[in-house]
């Protein structure tokens, strides 16, 4: 039986195949590289913020299935902006997370913040595609891609877009440290049963080259969480769930970042 990243990741590449037929690589390639070029401003923020928080819009996952049946992403994000977050998260992976490339781009028309497209990237075409919708950084995750993480960091660095690079454990962090990753992330859930070990941030926060930031990415459930996590060395904490099922966005958001 075929694990659930392996269902997503295939249907990720149906769905590149499917783009492609409207849209060649060669042209969305065109189409992105006459966009002028990045400044790097999902990882900048970061830097700037030195304790950021990643508020994800997000619908549904596998894991929970429906997380806001209510859902208003450009509402929720302009909230997340309001109430102090540095960057956002929107995912647009239709199938298990009911998003869209729609949304990101709607969001990106009524918030200054930076974005990352939250996808499973199987293609360089999504790279490209990213860069049209008018995210500043995409994710790219070690189980799925690999080596070709270095080819795609530099795809990513020709645009000007930051990449997060995810990771479930110290093999894969020396993976994306020797492919050069600025940005790498550690995610607390197993992309295999989609099971939450909430240590995994904090046994892996040492193994982070002093040169990236470390994103600390799923398992929040409450502000004391995110506190721990940027009291282990996180530069930055990606909060999904918990937020989108908070009655009061904005109360969490502020109870995280300033106590």
């Amino acid at each position: 039986m075929k694990d659930i990243v392996t269902e997503i990741s295939e249907y990720a590449a149906f769905r590149v195949a499917e783009n492609k037929k409207k849209t060649p690589l060669a042209e969305i390639k065109r189409l992105a590289l006459n966009l002028p070029r990045g400044d790097f401003a999902f990882e900048n923020a970061i830097r700037r913020a030195k304790k950021a928080m990643i508020c994800e819009v997000k619908r549904a996952s596998p894991s929970k299935g429906m997380i806001c049946p209510d859902f208003h992403p450009t509402a929720i994000a302009e909230d997340y902006e309001r109430s102090g977050a540095d960057c956002l998260s929107v995912l647009t992976e239709p199938k298990w997370f009911l998003g869209s490339d729609k949304i990101l781009s709607d969001i990106r028309k009524k918030v200054k913040i930076p974005i990352i497209r939250k996808d499973f990237t199987v293609d360089e075409y999504q790279l490209y595609e990213a860069k049209l919708l008018g995210a500043d950084c995409v994710l790219l995750i070690v189980s799925i891609l690999g080596e070709k993480i270095e080819k795609y960091q530099d795809i990513c660095s020709v645009l000007g877009i930051s990449a997060l690079v995810e990771t479930h454990d110290e093999k894969q962090i020396d993976l994306a440290a020797k492919c050069g990753a600025r940005l790498i992330g550690v995610n607390n859930r197993n992309l295999k049963d989609f099971s939450v070990d909430f240590s995994n941030s904090k046994n892996l926060a040492l193994k982070i080259p002093a040169e990236a930031l470390f994103v600390a990415e799923s398992g929040v459930k409450t502000p004391a969480d995110i506190a721990e996590l940027f009291k282990i060395g996180a530069d930055a904490v990606l909060c999904g769930e918990a937020l989108m099922r908070s009655v009061d966005r904005g109360k969490f958001i502020r109870e995280a970042k300033y106590g």
